[in-house]
């Protein structure tokens, strides 16, 4: 079977080169300086191991890069869209784009190809392709990614199940092929609108997850109840569970979540549906994005007389991103009080321009030099397992940690002369 990637950002690479150890790949991209760096193993953007991997097939002979649609498509019996879809400000996603690069692909497909979309697209979208080329004669088909950044290669190659929305069985057959060395006996065939609806669904549970635990925390620091103490009670319930994703924190950023609860609202505006719930989910997120702000208008009167370190730029671990970061908002804040900041982050070598005034750090330490404030983002293990002990050795008595995720761990000696603050501690 002859597989072709279209779009090679994070998604696209990730399922290239993952499908290239036991397919012929060919991956695809408009994006002339994309395709050329992948040529030579390099990935647009940081995860751990994707380089390497990329390289190893590459060498094999089992996968190219092109921008070339017309010679990659003639023998395609799949084509597998990728892209990640982008979103604005408002986390309103930009579905065209993905759209207009797909539908120039189509006409250059053998009839009989399949379409499998795994880009983020709104619930519908394969009915609409195929209402609008039912003369190609293709089998547009919908299997919902489920990437996580910094640990993509592992979560793509051991899956927990694939969702396979198929119209009939035509498609069957192959697509059982193609994911077979990931999840053989572990493929849920639904119709297309399940499967695009399940994409959404995923990433709102998860929305609605995470602010229903930091609401949890904010009423536990004013009640004198401890959230971590209400996380472990909550988990042993067997209706819960220890997986659920209730565990208190930073608001959800990156635009990943939210971008599906846009899109389920406006699904919910456009079926003239009432749903409450959803539609209150980033409300709640944007009060939680201020709780780092708050404690420090609340520990120090006068914000334009301290430094703050921020550790952590990073949207999560394990990634370069810095797209919606939360950390580069807290700092953008933070400037904007008059305050002096300074930054570290491990992966991170150079500052956007909007935190020029901002210094940045190649060292924890450095970061920490002379700060009032520490307040601890992206819970990076080169953060989280620092030698706090003797950082703190060196702090000048006052000196507040903020530590949003509740990520680093302290004995209590080594708190005496500091004030440690983390979300839902009393």
């Amino acid at each position: 079977m002859n597989v072709v990637v279209l779009g090679l950002w994070h998604l696209g690479c990730v399922t290239a080169a993952c499908c290239a150890e036991y397919l012929p790949v060919i991956g695809i991209d408009f994006d002339e300086e994309v395709v050329r760096n992948l040529r030579q193993g390099r990935a647009p953007l940081f995860e751990p191991g994707l380089d390497e991997l990329i390289s190893r097939q590459l060498q094999a002979g089992t996968l190219s890069f092109t921008s070339d649609i017309r010679q990659s498509l003639r023998s395609a019996d799949l084509l597998w869209v990728c892209y990640d879809t982008p979103v604005d400000e408002n986390d309103t996603a930009d579905n065209d784009f993905v759209l207009q690069r797909l539908e120039r692909c189509l006409r250059y497909l053998p009839e009989g190809s399949i379409v499998l979309i795994s880009s983020q697209l709104p619930v519908g979208t394969c009915a609409n392709l195929e209402a609008k080329y039912t003369e190609l004669n293709l089998h547009f088909t919908y299997s919902p990614e489920n990437l996580r950044l910094g640990n993509a290669l592992e979560t793509f190659r051991q899956r927990d199940r694939v969702i396979a929305g198929v119209r009939d069985d035509s498609p069957r057959a192959k697509l059982a092929q193609l994911f077979a060395p990931f999840a053989a006996d572990r493929i849920l065939w639904v119709r297309p609108e399940s499967a695009e609806m399940t994409k959404h669904a995923t990433n709102v549970f998860l929305a609605v997850s995470v602010t229903f635990a930091n609401e949890l925390a904010r009423l536990c620091e004013a009640t004198g109840a401890h959230a971590y103490e209400l996380e472990r009670a909550l988990r042993s319930d067997a209706r819960i569970g220890p997986k659920a994703y209730i565990r208190p924190g930073a608001a959800f950023a990156g635009g990943t979540l939210a971008r599906d609860v846009v899109t389920l609202t406006n699904v919910g505006q456009r079926s003239k549906r009432e749903i409450p719930l959803i539609n209150a989910v980033l409300v709640s997120n944007e009060v939680q994005k201020q709780w780092p702000m708050c404690r420090l208008e609340a520990t120090f009167p006068q914000l334009d007389e301290i430094r703050v370190a921020v550790l952590g730029l990073t949207y999560k671990p394990e990634t370069d991103t810095l797209r919606r970061s939360a950390s580069i908002e807290l700092c953008l804040r933070l400037l904007s009080r008059g305050c002096k900041v300074s930054c570290y982050d491990p992966v991170v070598k150079t500052l956007p321009d909007s935190l020029a005034a901002a210094t940045l750090h190649l060292s924890l330490a450095e970061a920490i030099i002379g700060a009032d404030a520490i307040v601890i983002m992206t819970p990076w293990p080169e953060i989280i397992q620092a030698d706090w002990i003797s950082l703190l050795q060196t702090k000048k008595d006052g000196t507040a940690i903020i530590d949003v995720n509740h990520a680093v761990s302290l004995p209590e000696d080594s708190l005496r002369k500091v004030r440690y603050l983390s979300l839902g501690t009393p």
